[in-house]
């Protein structure tokens, strides 16, 4: 009887876990981030090892900015298993928007090298070289040696947060050199500094659930991190370091913004719209983005050719589902031209797997054999 009353109360738990667990993927897809950080809490009390929820709720702090809680999720989804991909990928994430571009190359290259066919890990490699060169200049310039604390790096994976601490102290200015430094900036800093001396606006919250005064200080953050950096610099003149950064900024924008952060949201709807079952949505996100990566050069996007690959498998996948199985097979070829070309071993997989699949469905057995 006990027994029964056990394996009774077991299947209630895991009910009411799947439950949360829906509750807060609910939440989160609806952007009510801190109502599904609250699910998924609920759910680690239930169990308080499970690595999807974690993830879940890392994706979550990621999202309202709160990249230390983001980082801490994703090391304990690690903690039982370091190989996981998706904590490995939401640690890389949370250091790269933590500004740590180096420790976050690391776990984006583990990442990358388990799961070499996520486009998300090889976007991160591209990303996170490209912050590394804004900061200190082209890596080649860079001599690294193999010496000093790599306690940092341990066998589990796990970052130590003392690294914090290491970084060079903030140099004191007076009022007069912050002024020079941020230039039109500065009266945006004065602006969110009277803000903050308003108590019930800071107090407010977003529709996201997250407090305007966390949104402020951020800001306020960003603004200190410029001035420390362009003061550091030392430039001839404020002005003209303003403008060598807006500059550098600009020409950079297409590579990095559109090149890496487009890429990586448009699979992602592109994944989240195909998974949805919504067929014509696919299609028509993934024929937008095609026409935009074709007219990019191999410079601006290195993995180009991948890139493609990738978009003409979700192509033909949709077309699948639509049941238009010609023009599936034709995508689902260049895939495979493309995948060859790049010498991908998972994406040649996966295009011959949907080749055959669609001759399967065309009941044309004997060219799914050869496949």
């Amino acid at each position: 009887m006990a027994n029964i009353d056990a394996d009774l109360e077991d299947q209630q738990s895991k009910g009411v876990f799947a439950t949360l667990m829906a509750d807060g993927k609910w939440m989160y897809q609806a952007g009510e981030y801190k109502k599904a950080i609250d699910s998924f809490t609920e759910a680690l009390a239930l169990k308080p090892s499970d690595k999807q929820c974690f993830v879940a709720r890392s994706r979550c702090y990621l999202k309202m900015g709160g990249f230390d809680n983001a980082l801490r999720d994703a090391e304990a989804s690690l903690k039982r298993d370091n190989s996981f991909f998706e904590g490995l990928y939401l640690k890389a994430e949370a250091l790269y928007y933590m500004g740590e571009f180096e420790f976050a190359l690391v776990f984006y290259h583990r990442g990358h090298k388990l799961r070499p066919q996520m486009q998300e890990f090889r976007l991160g490699i591209q990303k996170a070289q490209e912050a590394i060169e804004n900061s200190v200049g082209s890596p080649s310039n860079v001599k690294l040696e193999i010496k000093g604390d790599l306690s940092f790096l341990n066998i589990g994976g796990e970052v130590s947060h003392n690294y914090h601490s290491t970084k060079t102290e903030k140099t004191p200015k007076s009022e007069k050199t912050t002024k020079q430094l941020l230039g039109e900036f500065y009266s945006d800093k004065k602006y969110l500094e009277n803000l903050m001396k308003d108590e019930d606006l800071i107090e407010g919250t977003t529709k996201s659930g997250e407090k305007v005064k966390d949104i402020i200080q951020r800001c306020l953050s960003y603004l200190d991190t410029c001035t420390e950096f362009w003061h550091q610099e030392k430039p001839t003149s404020a002005q003209e370091m303003r403008q060598k950064f807006m500059q550098e900024k600009c020409t950079k924008r297409r590579n990095s913004a559109l090149s890496s952060g487009f890429l990586l949201k448009s699979l992602d709807e592109i994944d989240r719209e195909f998974m949805s079952g919504n067929a014509e949505g696919t299609l028509k996100k993934a024929e937008e983005v095609m026409k935009m990566v074709q007219r990019w050069s191999e410079k601006e996007v290195p993995n180009k050719k991948e890139v493609l690959g990738t978009l003409h498998s979700c192509i033909g996948n949709a077309l699948v589902d639509l049941g238009n199985m010609d023009k599936a097979l034709e995508h689902h070829q260049k895939d495979l031209e493309l995948a060859k070309q790049c010498k991908l071993p998972g994406a040649l997989s996966r295009a011959l797997d949907n080749i055959g699949q669609v001759y399967v469905r065309n009941e044309e057995f004997a060219e799914a054999i050869q496949v």
